[in-house]
């Protein structure tokens, strides 16, 4: 079983983190914290998901790779996915993406950096169940 709040912790101590989902591959919840955010973060994050896949096929469509993150910059703050790179295997079963809710004065740098690691370790968890 994965410890999605171990894992995420250090992302939820970020500056301005409002909320955030991890998404299988195929768009699944797999952990949800909306506690600070007021809204339901799991139909936010499966709306976010379906956006990312067609700016993901565009992005093919004019002869780019495949898109890893898709972030929405608002005055109030910051919307974005993230996608992880998933296992050695590149079992896309394995791969976990992560969506967070950030105020606009958040330090989206940092969470990006933590979300990368998150990501990395969900998956290789995942590929070992």
């Amino acid at each position: 079983m994965i410890d999605f709040d171990a894992q995420m912790r250090k992302l939820r101590s970020v500056n301005g983190y409002l909320g955030s989902a991890v998404l299988n591959y195929s768009g699944e919840t797999l952990y949800i914290d909306e506690e600070n955010t007021g809204t339901d973060v799991g139909y936010a994050s499966a709306i976010f998901n379906d956006s990312f896949r067609q700016v993901n096929e565009a992005s093919l469509d004019v002869g780019f790779s495949d898109v890893s993150s898709l972030e929405t910059k608002t005055e109030d703050g910051h919307v974005f996915l993230m996608k992880s790179a998933g296992s050695v295997a590149e079992d896309s079963n394995a791969k976990a993406d992560i969506f967070c809710i950030f105020r606009d004065d958040g330090n989206i740098a940092l969470a990006k950096m933590i979300i990368n690691k998150s990501s990395k370790a969900i998956s290789d968890e995942l590929a070992n169940l």
